[in-house]
Parts: structure tokens; C-alpha cells; sequence
């Protein structure tokens, strides 16, 4: 899940992706801004969904529609956020290591 408040309007966006085994890709399953985005991601709260935060890709990802697969040219920076999930699923299996908040490695 993709969030982050939007620098040019001030409202808050929200994309959701799923992942299905097998599939080529992964697909948009849930977007919005202002209160849909705060909803979706209070869903994703409620579930355990991992929140992370990049406004250019909530940017690019907000333009396909609903149930699109990601297109080619965004594979590198989805596959970043599901290797991000994955180092934060591995952390929570681990007894000796309490998850860190979801964000971003931050960039240098």
C-alpha cells in the first residue's frame, strides 16, 4: 500500500496493490484521495497491511485504473516497495526484532 499526502493539493492519496502468485504483475486494487484515501488506509491499518510512503509513485500509480496491472515501466520502483514489505515481514518473525516504522529507506 502506497500513501502519502499530496504536496500540490494539500489531500491526502492513497493506492493499494495486490500481488496474486502466478500473476505477471501486481494490480491496482483500491485508490483515492481526501477521505477514500484516509478510509483505505485506515483498512489497511485494521488488517496489518503495510503502509508505505512515496508521493511520486502514489502520483504515477493514481493514474492507471482499478484492477490494471502496473505497467513494465514501473516494475523496478513496486518491486523496491515489495522488497521493503518482505524486509518488514521477515523482522516480525523474528523474536529478537520489533518491526520499524514503514517508510522508505531515504534517499542519498
Amino acid at each position: 500500500m502506497n500513501k502519502n499526502d499530496s504536496q500540490d493539493t494539500g489531500e491526502t492519496r492513497a493506492v493499494a496493490l495486490q500481488y496474486e502468485g502466478g500473476a505477471s504483475a501486481p494490480r491496482v486494487v483500491a485508490k483515492g484521495e481526501g477521505e477514500l484515501a484516509r478510509r483505505i488506509i485506515e483498512i489497511a491499518e485494521e488488517h496489518g497491511v503495510p503502509l508505505y510512503q512515496d508521493a511520486d509513485l502514489v502520483r504515477l500509480l493514481s493514474r492507471l485504473e482499478l484492477d490494471q496491472a502496473i505497467p513494465v515501466s514501473l516494475y523496478r520502483a513496486v518491486a523496491e516497495v515489495l522488497a521493503f514489505i518482505y524486509t518488514l515481514d521477515e523482522g516480525m518473525k523474528s523474536p529478537s526484532r520489533k518491526p520499524k516504522a514503514a517508510k522508505p529507506p531515504s534517499e542519498t
